[in-house]
């Protein structure tokens, strides 16, 4: 998974958080996309912002994912042995 797309093209703010059990990856696509959907199907997280869609695969090894987006940051939790 890269998150390069978010912070190169859009100069958004995008981080990853290791933990001994999960990684957090964070997107603040901002306020003013506050409406941004977020959807998992399979091994992709699919994110609509008004007319654009991203689409994330998820890296091998990622067991359980949980997506949502709230007041416009994306937050994808990944278990498993990454």
């Amino acid at each position: 998974m890269t998150l390069e797309q978010f912070t190169r093209e859009e100069g958004q703010v995008a981080r990853r958080y290791e933990y001994d059990d999960e990684t957090v990856l964070a997107v603040d696509f901002g306020t003013e996309n506050a409406d941004a959907t977020v959807d998992l199907v399979d091994d992709t997280v699919i994110v609509v912002l008004g007319d654009e869609q991203y689409d994330l695969e998820l890296p091998d090894g990622a067991d359980d994912a949980h997506t949502f987006i709230k007041n416009g940051v994306l937050t994808v939790e990944l278990e498993g042995d990454l």
